[in-house]
């Protein structure tokens, strides 16, 4: 088997993966920013836990192993203490992960307008500085420019031809990461989550996931569990739920937007969507974009 991919930003390390020591029956979950990772993080610690009264911070539950905000010996010892079945997160692809037989890797899928519209919001809550110091990234050399409003930055996101192993979040990254994960949908231990999904039917969806993960929940526990992992209850848990241990986000009541889907084709006219059909048809597998895209 070839050795994983070597994906590198100023904020994540997938190499972190490759002296990780996994466990039977851990839980991986693999997505592109703002594609639906906290709410599956959520779901697997509703499973796993049974309890809506979760015992510690959604963070501490589930780390990002591969963030470099975190010392790589904190992470791995805060993992080797758990003794409930681990779910970790990721948002490097699997083709940078060791894949093991034994392990479960989830995947989340979201209409790339959508996460797109997503990850702008997020880029305005993000606190700069702090995360430079977390990284030890050097200060900047210039002022950073002043980001166009949504829409034409949404538009230029779509045009923008970038190396999709150096950009993960860009629109060739994505895809990027998605048909990796499409072409091994049929591995016994992938399974790929669609968020629409998850937004039309989330307690069959979370019923399907126990079962793929071969985690039996008592028939009374289901309502309690469900209506837990609901966006409205999720965002009234925020502080204890949003991915942010070291005080990244200036605001997390606003990590937990809208969660809708279709707010990126809302901002495109018929044209530029039409445009945005047509890079994906460059990027991406008819078969997957037709499941991504709904069509």
């Amino acid at each position: 088997m070839p050795s994983p991919a070597h994906y590198r930003s100023q904020e994540e390390d997938s190499g972190r993966w490759l002296a990780f020591s996994f466990r039977p029956y851990d839980i991986v979950i693999s997505t592109r920013s703002k594609s639906g990772t906290t709410w599956m993080q959520m779901i697997c610690a509703l499973l796993v836990f049974q309890t809506a009264d979760l015992p510690a911070p959604l963070a501490l539950l589930s780390p990002w192993l591969d963030w470099l905000t975190i010392g790589q010996r904190q992470v791995y010892d805060q993992l080797a203490a758990q003794r409930h079945r681990r779910f970790i997160k990721t948002h490097t692809p699997l083709d940078g992960l060791p894949i093991k037989p034994d392990v479960s890797y989830l995947v989340v899928a979201r209409h790339p307008l959508d996460m797109a519209v997503s990850l702008y919001h997020q880029g305005d809550n993000i606190n700069r500085e702090r995360l430079r110091q977390l990284t030890d990234a050097p200060p900047p050399s210039a002022a950073a420019p002043a980001r166009p409003p949504l829409r034409p930055w949404l538009v230029r996101w779509v045009e923008r031809d970038s190396d999709p192993r150096a950009e993960l979040d860009s629109l060739p990254g994505v895809l990027w990461h998605l048909t990796d994960a499409w072409h091994r949908r049929r591995e016994p231990n992938v399974l790929l989550v669609h968020y629409d999904d998850l937004l039309a039917d989330l307690a069959g969806q979370m019923r399907h996931i126990a079962a793929w993960l071969g985690i039996d929940v008592p028939a009374a526990r289901w309502p309690a569990l469900v209506e837990a992992a609901t966006f409205a209850a999720m965002s009234r848990k925020a502080a204890a739920l949003v991915p942010d241990p070291n005080g990244v986000l200036k605001d997390h009541r606003a990590f937990f937007r809208e969660g809708r889907s279709g707010t990126g084709r809302d901002l495109l006219s018929t044209g530029e969507v039409n445009r945005y059909h047509q890079r994906t048809a460059e990027l991406a597998p008819p078969d997957l974009l037709a499941w991504l895209h709904r069509d």
